[in-house]
């Protein structure tokens, strides 16, 4: 099998399996917490994408792995990161929580997406074998932080499970 197939299968089953996983217990375990749990819990995961510094530590990837790719990658990851370490520590202070967990997931979705266009710019998929150790990064441990950046968004923008019940309390009373 090409290693360009061979790449995208595994991408492509990384997400499978997340979604699996996160549909039979992730989902079912956040949606029953409140709104600050559920994005504490996400944080929490976000908040080891230190880790992703790998991408330019000489001998773990290939030097021939494009700089365009590697630097923004671990960047972005480290910024994505910090930034949810800062909202674990801000958690008590409601004023500095919610702009640091907008922060990381913006970032780290820009990141991401970003990632996936210049890993495709670089033919990425073709050469997998750049990596180097990372290569479990983003078949295995990238398809769940998106998924938990867009469950993320979706905890942010739907209403306050409180005000919800509050309106229909009401709608039941009248």
């Amino acid at each position: 099998m090409p290693t360009e197939m061979l790449f995208q299968t595994h991408l492509v089953l990384g997400y499978v399996a997340w979604l699996l996983c996160f549909a039979a217990y992730i989902w079912p375990w956040l949606s029953a917490m409140d709104r600050v749990a559920a994005h504490r819990a996400i944080a929490t995961l976000h908040s080891f994408r230190f880790f992703g510094l790998v991408f330019i530590l000489p001998g773990v990837v290939s030097p021939d792995l494009p700089a365009s790719f590697a630097t923004f990658a671990a960047y972005g990851d480290f910024a994505t990161g910090v930034l949810a370490m800062l909202a674990l520590l801000t958690v008590r202070i409601r004023q500095l929580f919610w702009p640091f967990v907008v922060a990381f997931n913006v970032v780290g979705m820009v990141d991401l997406i970003v990632d996936y266009y210049q890993a495709i710019q670089a033919d990425l998929p073709a050469h997998a074998g750049l990596f180097g150790a990372t290569y479990a990064i983003p078949v295995i441990y990238v398809p769940l932080l998106m998924i938990t950046h867009i469950t993320a968004f979706y905890f942010l923008l739907r209403p306050h499970q409180n005000a919800t019940r509050a309106v229909a309390n009401e709608a039941t009373a009248s």
